[in-house]
């Protein structure tokens, strides 16, 4: 009897039973041009599926414009995603992990690239993914032009991928914010964030899944959504309302804050002169980093230098517009709160310090 392994000898080899399926493919970009059509700005100038995206930039809105890009990940947060089997959110954290980076440089985000690698592409799963990102780019104003999806068979753990973005904006040149016009006397407001938004999620899942040993459906007292539900929400994008405040307001500098937190992303916008006094208690901290801390025996300063804390976005302001900035945000349905100033930094001091 002719075993298994002789037949398959005898086969031709082809690309898809090496594990790359192009028809897939194929059906996969056939499935979500709706989708990318919705994001197009009137700047596109091609369909999805080419070799590059076309994209005119309107010149004459600047008088010297500055092209500004960023690229990211959303790291372990899609562990949840699997976990889960959710996978119509994580598009959307890979959108505002690039356009809250550029915004802060006074930049509109104009578009938007996308790569999904995985083992196997499961179509309805990578429709799921590139769902988030159009709803990303849509709420950022950015349209998707392209992107790569890529099979790597046997690189990844079965029904596993990874995204990366990458997004690019315009500013002119004049108007870029960088930091270096704060100030001491200046206020630092905090924009809130969405909750953990997508980083610290290494530590995350060792504290909630290896030590506690909690179930991705437990509850939480304080929480209201399920652990799942509340690990998998989508970071916020926060174009719309910065874009608003630049209209009208002399921002002296922003901050997103990623990994590093408060304690290590607003130092990179600020003169060597300056350092920043947090106020700690003047915003109200979501209860999942209170769960992370007390649960997992975490301290403050790794709080600080890990997650968010519940702020997403710091703008930096002169004390005048303060009053105004906040109104403003509140109109945009955004929280907000005077989380800090700017003060005299001696040289042996450093340039952030909490009280």
């Amino acid at each position: 009897m002719e075993s298994k392994k002789e037949r398959k000898l005898g086969e031709k080899n082809t690309y898809k039973n090496a594990g790359v399926d192009i028809d897939a493919g194929n059906e996969f970009v056939k499935r979500i041009k709706p989708l990318v059509k919705s994001t197009f700005r009137p700047e596109v100038m091609t369909e999805i599926g080419g070799f590059g995206g076309l994209f005119s930039l309107n010149t004459r809105k600047y008088k010297k414009p500055i092209l500004v890009s960023s690229t990211d990940g959303v790291g372990t947060k899609l562990k949840i995603a699997f976990m889960m089997d959710k996978h119509d959110t994580v598009g959307i954290d890979l959108v505002a992990m690039c356009v809250n980076d550029i915004i802060t440089l006074g930049a509109e985000p104009l578009f938007f690239l996308d790569y999904i690698s995985t083992s196997k592409l499961v179509l309805n799963r990578a429709e799921e993914i590139i769902k988030g990102v159009t709803d990303g780019c849509k709420e950022a104003n950015c349209s998707l032009i392209g992107g790569e999806t890529a099979e790597i068979p046997s690189f990844y753990k079965d029904e596993e991928y990874d995204l990366v973005g990458f997004a690019l904006g315009v500013v002119d040149n004049d108007k870029i914010i960088d930091g270096s016009a704060i100030t001491v006397g200046d206020k630092l407001i905090g924009i809130a964030s969405n909750g953990l938004h997508s980083n610290g999620y290494s530590l995350v899942r060792k504290i909630i899944f290896d030590d506690l040993n909690l179930d991705i459906n437990a509850k939480v007292e304080g929480i209201q959504s399920p652990l799942g539900e509340e690990l998998l929400k989508p970071t916020k994008i926060y174009v719309k309302a910065i874009l608003n405040l630049i209209r009208d307001f002399n921002i002296q500098g922003m901050s997103h804050i990623t990994g590093g937190g408060l304690l290590e992303n607003i130092p990179r916008i600020l003169p060597q002169s300056c350092q920043a006094l947090i106020y700690k208690d003047s915003w109200e901290i979501p209860h999942i980093f209170r769960f992370i801390k007390e649960k997992g025996n975490v301290d403050e300063y790794e709080m600080f230098r890990t997650f968010n804390n519940g702020i997403g976005m710091v703008v930096v302001v002169s004390p005048p517009d303060v009053d105004e900035v906040l109104l403003r945000l509140k109109g945009l349905k955004e929280e907000a709160y005077i989380i800090g100033e700017i003060t005299r930094r001696e040289q042996e001091e450093q340039s952030i310090k909490f009280l």
